[in-house]
């Protein structure tokens, strides 16, 4: 579990990274970045950036290459915020959760869209009705019996 101290460095930086991508990176390739958080190390000395970009396979690549190029600079915003003995060194990572989202997202709208119509596929029809007609046929088990009796 990290400490409160690592929690509060990964916040700081967080912040400090998102503004510089934001407002004061210049690289053409580092646009549609958007920081979502930051992993820091136990000894402080090292920090993952988990960024996500929208747009194509090669705009992302593009755009994380930019990251690491401006690395050095962001680096330094980040020792003018924290003021410690040790800068973290930066390093970037493309997070993919985003567009797993959007795809889960859009999965389930298709289904909604699908039970909508009222199309249900060839394996829903032996779906769970025969296991409630065989427990119904059974009797009640053990502690179903015990809660009807009392």
């Amino acid at each position: 579990m990290p400490s409160h101290r690592s929690l509060r460095m990964a916040k700081a930086i967080r912040e400090v990274v998102a503004t510089a991508i934001l407002f004061e990176v210049a690289d053409p390739r580092v646009r549609s970045v958007t920081v979502l958080g930051v992993e820091v190390s136990g000894d402080l000395r090292h920090a993952k950036v988990q960024v996500s970009v929208m747009g194509a396979e090669a705009e992302q690549q593009r755009a994380l290459e930019g990251l690491n190029r401006a690395a050095g600079f962001l680096q330094s915003r980040v020792a003018a915020r924290l003021q410690t003995r040790f800068t973290p060194i930066l390093s970037f990572t493309l997070d993919d959760s985003v567009k797993k989202s959007i795809e889960l997202g859009r999965l389930i709208d298709e289904a909604i869209a699908s039970d909508r119509r009222g199309g249900s596929s060839p394996n829903d029809s032996t779906s769970t009705a025969p296991a409630a007609t065989e427990t119904a046929a059974r009797g009640p088990t053990g502690e179903e019996a015990d809660l009807e009796n009392s």
